[in-house]
């Protein structure tokens, strides 16, 4: 076999591959050996069909063309390998010539990894957030935590703001009552908002028995969107009251005996979350000013199917979930399709950039992945996923994804070692010292929103 490589742009390759027709008989073996299973002839057992009979009943044609499907993988990746390619996705294959018993030519056009030049990083600064908690911040944190351990109980007066109702719904549009606008008992604190617009006035001044009727736009069912009178009755008025902030209501909610050390626990769990998103924060933007710092030629091929793919996910998975289409989501958004694609093409550009940034620099830094660290990733994986980790596991080995999830970990410490060389301030110009090579691979997962560039056998 000869090949030769001639390059049509930074990211693209043309293969041109020669074959002499000898290499092909192990193909043209296999092929003969198929079809003597899939046909009968009369006079001859299934299997034991003689090659000359097959050529005259089915045609040299088809036996040729099962031979080349059969060999053209094979072929095809003897040429990336002479050719020392770092090919993405399928090739583009075209049989240029094949003569029975003489040549099989073909040609295959195939995106590439560029060849990119990593410059200098280490000048690269950078300013987050400082982290400071106020006492404000302190006060939010134990009252949402004192609304968790709230007591309800029945009153007989009118509903009023904060009250704990339940409530019968009938919705009408048109004058007739909807088959799926009929709701019983429903559970409702009167100002949270969390059904329709209109209803926290409805109801409020109404006593248990009592009800109320008003006009809203229903936010779903086969309604959805149109004016609807609604009826409202009120069968049950709770007040709802909250534990005083005193040292009971510490053991009450906490591991600890007095309220005074709660805030403090407090305090000092809103500093740890402000140090994470403060890692965060400075992670995100060091990687935006490295991608600033090198140029990336951007495979067209591979550059359309990230952005497909991302629809796909978007349309059958997250939204079909949520029961909308695109032209819903959109019209939620405010977004025109015109604003969406040239988002998602920027999403899927800077996925695309980002890996093949971070992977040339495990290759630079000679950054390996030990099985210690390859293990953590995947147990912070599946409780992201809401799996077990022997579920996640099993999934991930069978889906063949392992490699996929080493190359997550691998641009992570790559990552991990631009932030560790680069200048972090806060608002306040102090600066910050970042290590942390998991939270650093959260955030290369979410630049590149797994956008993995994968090979493929061709198809003829």
């Amino acid at each position: 076999m000869k090949s030769a490589v001639e390059t049509l742009n930074p990211t693209r390759v043309r293969l041109t591959v020669e074959v002499p027709f000898e290499e092909l008989k192990p193909s043209l073996d296999a092929a003969y050996k198929k079809i003597n299973q899939q046909v009968t002839v009369k006079g001859f057992r299934q299997g034991k069909i003689p090659a000359r009979v097959i050529d005259q009943r089915f045609g040299r044609g088809a036996v040729l063309e099962e031979a080349v499907n059969d060999a053209l993988p094979k072929f095809y990746t003897e040429a990336v390998n002479e050719g020392e390619l770092n090919v993405l996705g399928q090739p583009d294959v075209d049989i240029t010539e094949l003569k029975d018993g003489e040549l099989l030519a073909f040609t295959a056009e195939v995106d590439i990894r560029p060849a990119l030049e990593i410059p200098d990083y280490s000048g690269i600064e950078v300013e987050v957030d400082a982290v400071e908690v106020s006492d404000e911040d302190v006060t939010k944190s134990v009252e949402q935590l004192r609304e968790r351990f709230a007591t309800t109980s029945p009153v007989e007066r009118a509903a009023q703001d904060g009250d704990v109702l339940t409530l019968n719904l009938e919705a009408k549009v048109d004058g007739e009552v909807l088959e799926d606008g009929v709701a019983e008992g429903v559970t409702y604190t009167v100002g949270s908002g969390e059904l329709l617009d209109g209803i926290d006035e409805a109801v409020t001044g109404v006593e248990a028995g009592g009800s109320a009727t008003f006009t809203s736009e229903l936010k779903g069912g086969s309604a959805e969107g149109k004016e609807a009178e609604v009826k409202v009755e009120v069968t049950e008025v709770k007040s709802r009251e909250l534990p005083e902030l005193d040292d009971d209501f510490a053991q009450l909610a906490s591991e600890f005996d007095t309220f005074e050390e709660l805030q403090a626990d407090s305090r000092k769990r809103l500093e740890q979350m402000k140090k994470y998103d403060q890692a965060t924060q400075a992670q995100e933007k060091v990687l935006d000013e490295l991608l600033k710092l090198v140029e990336v030629p951007m495979p067209e091929k591979l550059l359309a199917d990230e952005i497909e793919t991302r629809k796909h996910n978007l349309v059958n998975h997250q939204l079909g979930q949520m029961g909308l289409d695109l032209a819903k989501y959109l019209e939620i958004q405010g977004k025109s399709e015109e604003e969406f694609d040239a988002e998602t093409k920027e999403q899927a550009e800077k996925g695309i950039k980002t890996q093949f940034i971070l992977d040339e620099l495990v290759n630079k830094e000679k950054l390996n992945v030990s099985q210690e660290e390859l293990t953590e990733h995947l147990m912070r994986r599946a409780q992201s996923s809401g799996m077990s980790p022997d579920q996640f596991a099993q999934a991930v080995v069978e889906g063949g994804q392992v490699p996929m999830l080493v190359g997550e970990v691998a641009r992570g410490k790559a990552l991990a070692v631009v932030v560790e060389a680069a200048t972090v301030k806060d608002s306040n110009g102090e600066v910050i010292e970042l290590d942390d090579e998991d939270e650093t691979a959260e955030t290369v997962e979410a630049a590149e929103a797994e956008a993995e560039a994968t090979e493929d056998k061709p198809e003829a």
